[in-house]
């Protein structure tokens, strides 16, 4: 399964039809017992997984900041904001589709989602072939039992379990009006939006293999071939 980033430039051009997938991720607070870079792993984690199983697609490095100035006040929060977020991709897919016909954004951070679907709209306004895609869980929304679940099955040995507590419990629909106008430190001394109570390994395993599914029928769909 390549990595962009460990090709050269020869081996990219033999591959005419590649899809490039670009992991869109951030570094943000998840919690006392989760790392800042969560959402990066899980989406780098995802397209791997796809890539694995389809030797068409190619790996981008990491887009490893984005729009997370709601949790700013949490420390080690990098935030470069909505607008800059959506000039990032915009300028990326830009450059990429030079080298391939095809770019699918793995976003992963919900504060990302405006960003990313307006550089799509912008790059696909320009005859550009791209795409977005989110693994579209249901359940808690922040280093709740989902998000533990599934960094307990990539990288276990950087989840805190002993530090892990419940935070707002509440909607997120309830939730998200103080949050956008306040921050989430105003709704959640923890950081966390939701419980990982009970958060696993297996569940977390299941969780990326159900994902990495819907993913590979969008690229079979977008592509028009199944999996070689």
């Amino acid at each position: 399964m390549p990595h962009l980033d460990r090709l050269a430039w020869p081996a990219l051009a033999r591959r005419p039809g590649a899809v490039l997938l670009v992991p869109v991720g951030a570094t943000e607070q998840h919690g006392p017992h989760l790392p800042l870079t969560v959402d990066t792993d899980i989406a780098v984690c995802l397209a791997r997984l796809a890539a694995e199983r389809r030797p068409d697609a190619l790996v981008a490095p990491p887009v490893a900041f984005g729009s997370s100035g709601e949790h700013q006040a949490f420390p080690g929060t990098l935030s470069i904001g909505r607008r800059a977020t959506e000039l990032l991709l915009i300028e990326l897919v830009r450059s990429a589709t030079e080298s391939v016909p095809r770019v699918l954004l793995v976003s992963t951070h919900g504060g990302n989602a405006d960003a990313v679907n307006r550089a799509v709209r912008v790059v696909r306004s320009e005859g550009r072939d791209a795409k977005a895609w989110t693994p579209g869980w249901t359940g808690d929304a922040h280093a709740g039992r989902t998000e533990t679940s599934v960094m307990l099955s990539i990288a276990p040995e950087r989840v805190d379990v002993s530090a892990a507590t419940g935070g707002a419990t509440a909607p997120i629909e309830e939730l998200l009006p103080q949050l956008e106008r306040q921050g989430v430190r105003r709704v959640s001394a923890n950081g966390v939006l939701g419980d990982p109570a009970g958060a696993s390994a297996d569940e977390g395993s299941r969780l990326l293999a159900e994902a990495t599914g819907r993913l590979l029928v969008l690229l079979e769909r977008w592509i028009g071939r199944p999996v070689p």
